[in-house]
Protein backbone atom coordinates (compact mmCIF):
# COMPACT_ATOMS: atom_id res chain seq x y z
CA UNK A 1 0.00 0.00 0.00
CA UNK A 2 1.49 3.13 -0.91
CA UNK A 3 1.21 6.36 1.15
CA UNK A 4 0.31 9.45 -0.61
CA UNK A 5 1.59 12.09 1.78
CA UNK A 6 4.47 13.50 3.51
CA UNK A 7 3.40 14.75 7.67
CA UNK A 8 1.40 16.75 9.43
CA UNK A 9 1.29 19.54 6.99
CA UNK A 10 -0.34 17.37 4.12
CA UNK A 11 -2.88 16.52 6.52
CA UNK A 12 -3.66 20.16 6.67
CA UNK A 13 -3.90 20.04 2.78
CA UNK A 14 -5.92 17.15 2.61
CA UNK A 15 -8.77 19.04 5.02
CA UNK A 16 -7.97 22.29 3.38
CA UNK A 17 -8.96 20.17 0.11
CA UNK A 18 -11.78 19.05 1.96
CA UNK A 19 -13.05 21.95 2.74
CA UNK A 20 -13.42 23.19 -0.47
CA UNK A 21 -15.18 20.31 -1.76
CA UNK A 22 -17.73 21.05 1.41
CA UNK A 23 -17.91 24.73 0.10
CA UNK A 24 -18.90 23.97 -3.47
CA UNK A 25 -21.51 21.43 -2.22
CA UNK A 26 -23.07 23.69 -0.19
CA UNK A 27 -22.65 27.19 -1.77
CA UNK A 28 -22.95 26.30 -5.26
CA UNK A 29 -26.56 24.47 -4.94
CA UNK A 30 -27.51 28.41 -5.26
CA UNK A 31 -26.01 28.61 -8.77
CA UNK A 32 -28.33 28.10 -11.37
CA UNK A 33 -27.88 25.25 -13.76
CA UNK A 34 -25.78 22.71 -10.94
CA UNK A 35 -26.63 19.54 -11.50
CA UNK A 36 -28.03 17.73 -7.94
CA UNK A 37 -25.73 15.04 -8.79
CA UNK A 38 -22.23 17.12 -8.87
CA UNK A 39 -23.40 18.80 -5.65
CA UNK A 40 -23.00 14.99 -4.30
CA UNK A 41 -19.85 14.60 -6.07
CA UNK A 42 -18.50 17.54 -4.04
CA UNK A 43 -19.62 16.19 -0.98
CA UNK A 44 -18.84 12.44 -1.54
CA UNK A 45 -15.21 14.05 -2.43
CA UNK A 46 -15.43 16.16 1.55
CA UNK A 47 -15.70 12.88 3.64
CA UNK A 48 -13.09 11.15 1.37
CA UNK A 49 -10.86 13.92 1.57
CA UNK A 50 -11.28 14.27 5.05
CA UNK A 51 -10.69 10.67 6.31
CA UNK A 52 -8.03 10.89 3.77
CA UNK A 53 -6.50 13.80 6.53
CA UNK A 54 -7.11 11.27 9.59
CA UNK A 55 -5.66 8.74 7.86
CA UNK A 56 -2.48 10.96 7.28
CA UNK A 57 -2.40 12.33 10.28
CA UNK A 58 -2.33 9.07 12.05
CA UNK A 59 0.85 7.72 9.47
CA UNK A 60 -1.47 5.48 8.20
CA UNK A 61 -1.04 4.64 4.45
CA UNK A 62 -3.71 4.41 2.07
CA UNK A 63 -4.17 3.29 -1.59
CA UNK A 64 -6.16 5.51 -4.44
CA UNK A 65 -9.68 4.99 -3.92
CA UNK A 66 -12.98 6.68 -3.20
CA UNK A 67 -14.19 3.90 -1.53
CA UNK A 68 -15.84 5.52 1.84
CA UNK A 69 -15.55 1.97 3.43
CA UNK A 70 -12.28 1.27 2.92
CA UNK A 71 -10.45 4.36 4.40
CA UNK A 72 -13.07 3.95 7.50
CA UNK A 73 -11.73 0.52 7.98
CA UNK A 74 -8.17 1.95 7.95
CA UNK A 75 -8.88 4.44 10.41
CA UNK A 76 -10.21 1.62 12.97
CA UNK A 77 -7.48 -0.92 12.20
CA UNK A 78 -4.98 1.78 13.26
CA UNK A 79 -6.78 1.80 16.39
CA UNK A 80 -9.27 4.47 16.11
CA UNK A 81 -13.11 4.35 17.33
CA UNK A 82 -15.08 6.04 14.47
CA UNK A 83 -17.97 7.15 15.73
CA UNK A 84 -21.40 6.24 14.27
CA UNK A 85 -22.83 9.37 12.68
CA UNK A 86 -19.39 9.09 10.61
CA UNK A 87 -19.82 5.49 9.43
CA UNK A 88 -23.09 6.66 7.83
CA UNK A 89 -21.45 8.34 5.20
CA UNK A 90 -20.12 5.24 3.30
CA UNK A 91 -23.18 5.57 1.61
CA UNK A 92 -22.08 8.11 -0.51
CA UNK A 93 -19.56 6.27 -1.95
CA UNK A 94 -21.90 5.63 -4.95
CA UNK A 95 -21.33 9.42 -5.84
CA UNK A 96 -17.76 9.42 -6.26
CA UNK A 97 -18.01 8.04 -9.86
CA UNK A 98 -22.04 6.46 -11.29
CA UNK A 99 -23.50 10.43 -10.33
CA UNK A 100 -20.50 12.03 -12.39
CA UNK A 101 -21.92 10.36 -15.63
CA UNK A 102 -24.81 10.35 -17.70
CA UNK A 103 -27.13 8.06 -17.88
CA UNK A 104 -27.67 7.80 -13.91
CA UNK A 105 -28.21 4.84 -12.19
CA UNK A 106 -30.85 5.98 -10.04
CA UNK A 107 -32.60 9.89 -9.89
CA UNK A 108 -30.57 11.58 -6.82
CA UNK A 109 -33.67 13.50 -5.16
CA UNK A 110 -33.01 17.01 -2.66
CA UNK A 111 -33.72 14.37 0.00
CA UNK A 112 -30.74 13.10 -0.79
CA UNK A 113 -28.66 15.99 -1.01
CA UNK A 114 -29.46 17.53 1.85
CA UNK A 115 -28.67 14.21 3.52
CA UNK A 116 -25.38 13.71 1.36
CA UNK A 117 -24.86 17.24 2.68
CA UNK A 118 -25.37 16.20 6.14
CA UNK A 119 -23.06 13.52 6.14
CA UNK A 120 -20.01 15.54 4.50
CA UNK A 121 -20.63 18.11 7.31
CA UNK A 122 -20.39 15.85 9.95
CA UNK A 123 -17.06 14.20 9.02
CA UNK A 124 -15.49 17.30 8.14
CA UNK A 125 -16.12 18.56 11.71
CA UNK A 126 -14.32 15.59 12.78
CA UNK A 127 -11.77 15.16 11.09
CA UNK A 128 -10.84 18.42 12.06
CA UNK A 129 -11.22 17.99 15.47
CA UNK A 130 -8.57 15.50 15.07
CA UNK A 131 -5.96 16.73 12.17
CA UNK A 132 -5.85 20.26 13.63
Amino acid sequence: MQAEYGGQDDAREWLRRARSNLVRATEDSRLEGVAIEDLCFDAQQAVEKSLKAVLVRRGVAFPRTHVIFDLLTLIQQSGMEVPGGVREAAVLTPYAVSARYPPLPLPISPQDYTRALELAERVYRWAESLVV
